[in-house]
């Protein structure tokens, strides 16, 4: 089972109900990063408490490990897990780049996704390694970082792999372009990811069908002719849902334009996926070009470093660390509701984290992912209601 309804819209911010064989999501959403089986620190008691809607694991780490045959065996990545709400799994596309050409370039999702953010000499010659993937046309061919083992993922082995998990929406394999590569070669990836989602969608639809959605991915890098290429190819052909992946360019900017060049090609009755997005700003920025879905490592793995949402800070972030908490007895922020709010004050998750105690990692997660669903669930009352051009207003106040 899988249906998308779109709800209310104010000018092009969309919410919806997006219906899986596991359950409902209302959108937009933010989808949490469970990469391998778990979103990390979190139990999925956790996660329901939280109010976390739907997560998003990885075939190509649950592939290396535990693999998709024992986890087939376990019942599925649900029961594996624990988890009944809707699941999602990534192709490891990006990751497959991460091991290639992310190697090559320095350039990660998280620090920097954006290359003006950094001196990019300086950080290239300090990150650059040798490269653990080769792509050709039939697929890719890698080195496991676990144990040196040599693996292959074609576009139909990855759909047999997601199979075997069970996910309610699965990613088809794509070629990840980095913010570094030049123009011919981003064009020579934008057609190989065409002629894979041409294969991946017809093994979908030759294999039996367990209720799972399979989404394509648009890429073509920071070239607006890529893009919009890319974005009427992948539009074109019969898939579930779709996800813009790939570089986004050099700045936040260039993702704009990105985003700006590539969704009004994507039908309007189908979900749209923004893959690797997760800053406050961001978020109202996707929302308002009508992106209905995205996730994001940067909330779990920020607060891991003992860095805070909220709402009037600088950026919307606190550094819990710093000496100005040590004797602050208010909660992160004034009226969340979550758990570590509720319970525990500044000064003592400061503590925690000078202590290197586990328990911090736990409280910041619960926190940060507390945090952005909150302001999902505002996002979709506001857009329902006609005042998401308020609420942003709220948020970020003109300057």
């Amino acid at each position: 089972m899988f249906t998308f309804e779109l709800l209310k819209k104010e000018k092009e911010a969309r919410a919806g109900n997006l219906i899986t064989t596991h359950g409902s999501i209302e959108t937009p959403s933010f989808v949490a990063v469970g990469t391998q089986g778990t979103v990390k620190a979190l139990s999925i008691e956790d996660l329901r408490n939280i109010g976390t809607q739907v997560i998003i694991t990885n075939a190509f780490h649950l592939h290396l490990q535990p693999g998709e045959d024992l986890i087939e065996k376990m019942g599925g990545l649900h029961r594996f897990m624990g988890w009944q709400g809707p699941l999602m799994t990534d192709s490891g596309g990006f990751q497959i780049f991460s091991l290639g050409a992310g190697k090559e370039h320095g350039v990660g999702k998280i620090a920097p996704i954006f290359p003006e953010q950094i001196d990019l000499g300086r950080h290239l010659r300090s990150k650059k390694g040798k490269p653990l993937v080769r792509v050709d046309e039939d697929g890719v061919e890698f080195i496991s970082y676990l144990d040196g083992s040599l693996h292959r993922f074609t576009p139909e082995r990855v759909i047999e792999i997601e199979r075997k998990l069970g996910a309610d929406i699965i990613l088809a394999l794509d070629e990840c372009t980095s913010p570094l590569h030049d123009y011919p070669y981003t064009r020579d990836a934008v057609e190989r990811t065409h002629r894979w989602a041409v294969r991946a969608l017809e093994e979908f639809q030759r294999t039996s069908d367990k209720g799972q959605a399979l989404f394509g991915i648009v890429q073509g890098g920071a070239y607006q002719d890529l893009r919009q290429e890319s974005a009427t190819f992948i539009a074109g052909q019969d898939f579930d849902g779709y996800a813009i992946g790939g570089s986004l360019g050099r700045s936040k900017e260039d993702m704009y334009h990105v985003l700006g060049w590539t969704i009004p090609l994507l039908p309007q009755d189908k979900p749209r996926h923004l893959l690797g997005i997760g800053e406050v700003e961001d978020i109202f920025e996707v929302v308002k070009r009508g992106i209905d879905l995205f996730d994001c490592v940067l909330p779990t793995r920020i607060a891991r470093t003992g860095t805070l949402f909220a709402k009037k800070a600088q950026r919307f972030r606190i550094n819990i660390l710093n000496a100005q908490f040590k004797d602050d007895p208010r909660p992160i922020e004034e009226g969340c509701n979550c758990y570590t709010c509720c319970n525990y004050s500044r000064g003592y998750l400061r503590h925690l984290f000078m202590a290197k105690e586990l328990l911090a990692i736990r409280l910041a997660t619960i926190h940060n992912l507390y945090f952005l669903e909150s302001l999902m669930r505002q996002i979709r009352a506001a857009i329902k209601e006609k005042k998401f051009s308020d609420l942003t207003r709220e948020w970020l106040p003109p300057i």
